[in-house]
């Protein structure tokens, strides 16, 4: 386990260092931002692999294939299908945004929808960040030389420091690499998990398998729902295709993702079978993969280098905030407060993490509020369709109102009842937007 910790403590620093340098290489608004717009094919795709894994989407996967099995695949088999829905629009979300969603929603239907939007949308993206820290914490306690709780800060504080010094110029520079040593991480540890014969035997794969008693095909359309359209709308993966220096790139790069995700989907579902989890703190281990300590160490950088590179969900919603107090990402003032908008909203989700270790519902309850919200809102801007603009705010509050009272009720409650209020939620926010049409958007 030495090696394994020499590992973490060599990447720690390494990510620390890189960020302070790219600091020094900051000279604009728009290098913090969005890097200049200068990305290429390589880094846009290393950085949109990265965010959407993070942390979240790899345990999550992991954690899911040990309660309910092979259906866990459909997690990030849900997520590749958003990124195909997402591709007809890339030209669209160019021409309209340059910095943020809200933005976006603002030049559509108005101040209002922005200013709601910028409210929103950084406090459900608190709940993601929280997320990110919770599965870097799991996996350094998983080691065993520091606790939950003092992983969960030693997580948390690096994760602001990389992102408040490096932004996208950081996020982009190591995201590559970083993608590399995960896809080769994973790639190695399924191959040695895979062929070695000396593991318990895994659960066989078949079609049957992807639907079982804990998993049911309306429980997938429940998944895709409220976690595959946060790719065809969400600030996140705008944010790469804002930095991505063509179009062209930017879809290329949606398609080659959404081709990874799916190999992965499979390789962490395996993986899955055999990992440990705490009862008390929740804590990973991957000691029944019976890895040899250079691989092990290999897999837990793979791990955390996800987990760092998704710092761009902490950068967007300190943007919003910026965007929301300042005006403009452009005035001159806008860095300083999205530097206190970074340390803040670390801060909170540290905080969180200290008391909530349940990967899954965490990303969920966040993401259902902001699916119900914003989704069809976004969409049907997006696409130009005839809306009744002066109905934006009440479909915004009442979609992410219903969507997140029915996954509080599914989970809490264990009520079918819930999903069917999640299904209501998207009806009403429809209603809202579409009837009665009174003018178009544009």
């Amino acid at each position: 386990m030495i090696q394994a910790k020499i590992i973490i403590a060599i990447y720690f620093l390494a990510v620390l260092v890189v960020g302070i340098y790219s600091f020094f290489k900051v000279k604009t608004s728009a290098d913090y931002y969005i890097s200049g717009k200068r990305a290429g094919l390589i880094s846009v795709t290393g950085s949109m692999l990265a965010t959407i894994l993070g942390g979240s989407a790899i345990l999550g996967t992991i954690e899911l294939s040990g309660n309910i099995g092979w259906p866990a695949v459909w997690f990030l088999i849900c997520a590749a299908f958003g990124l195909l829905l997402l591709i007809p629009l890339t030209k669209r979300i160019n021409q309209i945004g340059q910095f943020t969603m809200p933005e976006i929603l603002g030049k559509l239907y108005g101040s209002k929808a922005q200013i709601i939007a910028s409210v929103i949308i950084p406090i459900a993206w608190i709940g993601i960040v929280a997320v990110q820290i919770i599965a870097a914490a799991k996996i350094l306690a998983g080691l065993g030389f520091l606790s939950y709780n003092q992983s969960a800060v030693l997580s948390g504080l690096v994760f602001i420091t990389f992102t408040l010094f490096g932004g996208q110029i950081g996020i982009l520079k190591t995201d590559t690499l970083q993608s590399a040593i995960l896809l080769i991480g994973l790639l190695v540890v399924f191959m040695y998990s895979f062929l070695n014969s000396d593991l318990q035997s895994a659960e066989p794969f078949s079609f049957d398998a992807l639907f079982n008693s804990s998993f049911k095909p309306f429980d997938l359309v429940i998944l895709v729902l409220t976690y595959s359209v946060t790719f065809v709308v969400g600030p996140d993966i705008y944010s790469r295709v804002f930095c991505a220096r063509t179009e062209k790139i930017a879809t290329q790069s949606i398609l080659i993702t959404a081709i990874l995700l799916v190999a992965i989907a499979f390789a962490l579902t395996w993986i899955g079978f055999f990992s440990g989890k705490s009862s008390n703190s929740g804590e990973i281990n991957f000691t029944a993969l019976q890895l040899p300590e250079w691989i092990y160490g290999l897999f837990i950088a793979a791990l955390l280098s996800a987990i760092i590179s998704s710092g761009t969900t902490l950068l967007n919603a300190s943007m919003i905030l910026s965007e929301l107090t300042t005006g403009s990402l452009q005035h001159k003032k806008a860095l300083v407060f999205t530097s206190i908008y970074v340390i803040l909203i670390g801060l909170i989700s540290i905080g969180i993490a200290l008391f909530i270790s349940k990967i899954i519902e965490t990303l969920l309850f966040a993401l259902t509020f902001f699916s119900g919200a914003f989704i069809i809102p976004t969409i049907a801007g997006l696409l130009n369709l005839r809306v009744n603009k002066a109905n934006v705010v009440p479909a915004i509050l009442s979609g992410g109102i219903l969507a997140l009272s029915g996954k509080i009720i599914t989970v809490f409650y264990h009520s079918g009842a819930g999903n069917y209020l999640i299904i209501l939620a998207y009806i009403i926010n429809a209603l809202f937007i579409f009837w009665p049409i009174k003018k178009r958007i544009l």
